[in-house]
């Protein structure tokens, strides 16, 4: 009997146990959130884009002439002063055109001596047929005088009439030799002018054989070596590509047309390259550029910006993970972007659907967050929103306030329809 007794004491204390322990009001609980907080502080809005650095001006130094690269006075990474001498062609044969077209010149003003020898001659001829017509009529007006007075007789002053008639047609013949011999001495001076001109010419070529640096900065690409031809039938072959100033650079970044709007010139550039792991670089946003680039149906807009190298530590070409800096907020209410993507399910894990209406009215846009409401049930706040910088979003206007707790998502086996747990013994 005292057995049965032991048996039936121990039996209710096990039941006052699992009585008091009660593990099936479990599924009972309201659900659970992982919650956060609103906070106060600064936010920045930030497109991000990659590009390039580059310096700031880069002249492609190359050759206007073909030749033969005789020597070089420059190297890659050597600092080059404006005018100085970085390369030379082989100058023999721009020397002999210079040499013939020299010829050429002395030649033409030889033949405009010749001509103005001519034109001398022809004036000479005008001259003396001049006077020779002056003669001729005179003496056909004395014997003109003769015949009325009968002193001769009318065939003598037809000979005098055509001596002068000779006479003018003589004179007119000269005058006609000289305006050929004037035109003569034209064409000569017009050749000697020619001939200069081609003597400039190849001398100016002559020059172009010096390669001279047409601006003070470094050398970062040198494409020729001594002994190597260079041709500049179309186009001038690069020969050094010279950056004007490695202390300031740029970078140029493609910004995608959705986020373009929202740059502005004068805006701050943080970005970082891959050289320099942790590091920020800070530049400023000097051009937004207008020609559109399209890669894959992917239209984008070059964003360029100044950034100061004192250092050095850039370089052109330099990949360049960059964030424009749009806008800047100090001390606003600002949430997790988790709280605004948060929704609420039914216990069957659908949507909570929820009447579009009682949204608040001011600047930015609508949006909602949740907070913990009566019997621990999710209650929407309507609130407007600013900027966002990935990670937080400003709240321009809603019944939030500094330090009000927020559900973020719902915690881990929260959302899962749990089996009541029964005590051990007390059904299935």
């Amino acid at each position: 009997m005292k057995r049965w007794l032991g048996f039936f004491l121990v039996f209710l204390v096990v039941a006052a146990s699992l009585w008091a322990w009660q593990p099936w009001k479990k599924a009972d609980v309201g659900p659970q959130f992982r919650l956060g907080k609103v906070e106060r502080g600064a936010l920045s809005a930030a497109v991000s884009a990659s590009g390039a650095l580059n310096a700031l001006v880069t002249v492609q130094v190359g050759s206007q002439v073909s030749g033969l690269i005789k020597e070089i006075h420059a190297d890659f990474n050597a600092e080059v002063k404006r005018g100085q001498v970085i390369a030379r062609l082989a100058p023999e044969t721009f020397e002999t055109r210079v040499a013939q077209a020299d010829a050429d010149v002395k030649a033409a003003a030889s033949g405009a001596e010749v001509a103005r020898g001519t034109l001398l001659v022809r004036q000479a001829e005008e001259s003396k047929a001049r006077i020779a017509l002056d003669d001729a009529i005179r003496t056909l007006e004395r014997r003109r005088a003769l015949v009325a007075q009968q002193f001769i007789s009318p065939a003598e002053l037809d000979t005098a009439q055509a001596a002068a008639d000779t006479a003018r047609e003589q004179l007119r013949l000269a005058r006609a030799d000289v305006g050929v011999a004037q035109a003569q001495v034209a064409s000569a001076t017009a050749g000697i002018a020619q001939r200069q001109a081609a003597l400039r010419q190849a001398r100016v070529e002559l020059g172009y054989t010096v390669i001279r640096s047409p601006v003070e900065g470094v050398v970062i690409s040198r494409n020729v070596d001594v002994g190597q031809t260079v041709a500049a039938s179309f186009q001038a072959p690069v020969l050094f590509v010279i950056a004007r100033d490695l202390a300031k650079m740029e970078v140029n970044v493609a910004v995608d047309e959705a986020d373009v709007g929202r740059v502005q010139p004068g805006q701050k550039v943080r970005f970082s390259v891959d050289a320099y792991p942790g590091e920020r670089f800070t530049g400023q946003v000097s051009q937004i550029r207008k020609a559109p680039q399209s890669n894959n149906n992917v239209t984008t807009y070059s964003v360029m910006a100044t950034v100061a190298n004192p250092e050095l530590k850039l370089l052109p070409g330099m990949t360049a993970n960059a964030r424009v800096l749009t806008e800047e907020r100090s001390a606003v209410l600002k949430v997790p972007n988790e709280a605004l993507r948060f929704r609420p399910v039914d216990a069957d894990g659908t949507p909570i659907k929820l009447e579009v209406r009682g949204r608040e009215e001011g600047p930015g846009i609508p949006g909602r967050v949740w907070v913990v409401g009566k019997e621990g049930q999710p209650a929407p706040v309507v609130v407007r929103l600013g900027v966002s910088d990935g990670r937080a979003t400003e709240i321009l206007k809603g019944e939030v306030k500094e330090g009000m707790e927020i559900i973020l998502a719902m915690a881990e086996g929260a959302g899962k329809a749990a089996k009541p747990a029964r005590p051990f013994g007390m059904g299935m």
